[in-house]
């Protein structure tokens, strides 16, 4: 009985040391979690200030808000028309822990820069919203309205400076469809890419340049501020709460949106990217996310998955006929 005595006693010790050691390890594990629910990184593949870095921000307030992740960081790796970050992004198999904007800007820069990396690279994630493309001018600017600047196209088009986004994006290419709308040929656009809406924004006050092309939200302050006035808006009707024309209604036939979304490292697993896509819909329902629509101007257009991935191959598509057709590519 003495024998049999201690064999439990034994066992039972054994069995708190294996019971004690399998909760230190999973103890350890938790605490130095490298997943999205531990630390997610926010990628904008732009300078701080522009559309891509808003809609980051955007996203990481819902995230602390709501506790989708124990930390969130917005990473800012401009260049390129998002190429350069779209690239490192490749270069990052397996890490499930990242999610990278990205939008229409990044198609076209694809295509533009002739880019060996493309969205096919990446792993899906989600289309979160439609922008728009504003078009403004400095308030002292003698274009009061869009014919104002058809008109100095038509006469000499080189000499009106406009600036937008990396080459090759949708800042770049409305600007050429407006152009071509005018009538003129569109080799002769003088156009400035510049890294994100911000730095545009200094160019139109500091006299750099005559018009600026970028989504809305980058003008947003300096309009209501009174600094710079919109001559009209990308989209094919008016948009709630924006008081800007938009180019139809002002007889010119050009519209374009730029979507926004996100983007995940290749060779994550299906159930990666299934934790990926909960947390990005979590965020899609919260209240901070639907008031920074309202508030920025976009429209909803929320699609993941399969969805997501035929849109993907239908807006390259459209992105490279537009370049090809525009001769940007």
């Amino acid at each position: 009985m003495t024998g049999r005595l201690i064999l439990r006693v034994a066992a039972a010790v054994l069995g708190v040391v294996v019971v004690g050691a399998g909760l230190a390890d999973a103890h350890t594990k938790a605490s130095s979690g490298t997943g999205p629910r531990d630390k997610l990184h926010l990628i904008a593949p732009a300078d701080p200030g522009g559309g891509w870095d808003s809609v980051a921000r955007e996203i990481q307030s819902a995230v602390d808000a709501h506790g989708l992740s124990r930390t969130t960081e917005v990473l800012n790796v401009p260049g390129a028309g998002g190429t350069i970050g779209l690239s490192q992004l490749a270069n990052q198999s397996g890490q499930d822990n990242k999610l990278m904007m990205t939008g229409a800007v990044m198609t076209g820069s694809i295509q533009t820069t002739d880019s060996q990396v493309t969205l096919d690279d990446a792993t899906p994630i989600a289309r979160l919203a439609d922008d728009y493309e504003a078009v403004v001018v400095p308030a002292d600017s003698p274009f009061h309205t869009v014919q104002d600047l058809i008109n100095a196209w038509r006469k000499s088009p080189s000499s009106v400076a406009v600036g937008g986004g990396s080459a090759g994006g949708t800042d770049h290419l409305f600007a050429g469809m407006l152009l071509r709308e005018a009538g003129v040929d569109i080799s002769k656009l003088n156009y400035i890419a510049y890294s994100g809406g911000g730095e545009v924004v200094t160019g139109l006050l500091d006299g750099g340049l005559d018009v600026g092309v970028s989504s809305y939200q980058d003008f947003a302050g300096q309009i209501e501020a009174g600094n710079l006035r919109a001559l009209g808006i990308s989209s094919e009707n008016r948009l709630d709460g924006i008081d800007i024309p938009t180019f139809v209604e002002q007889g010119v036939d050009a519209t374009l949106a730029n979507w926004r979304g996100v983007i995940a490292p290749p060779g994550i697993t299906p159930e990666q990217r299934a934790e990926l896509e909960k947390i990005v819909e979590r965020v899609h329902g919260t209240d901070q996310w639907q008031q920074a629509v309202h508030r920025n101007g976009w429209q909803d257009t929320f699609q993941t998955g399969a969805e997501f991935e035929r849109f993907l191959e239908s807006e390259t598509a459209r992105i490279k006929g537009i370049s090809e057709e525009l001769g940007l590519s």
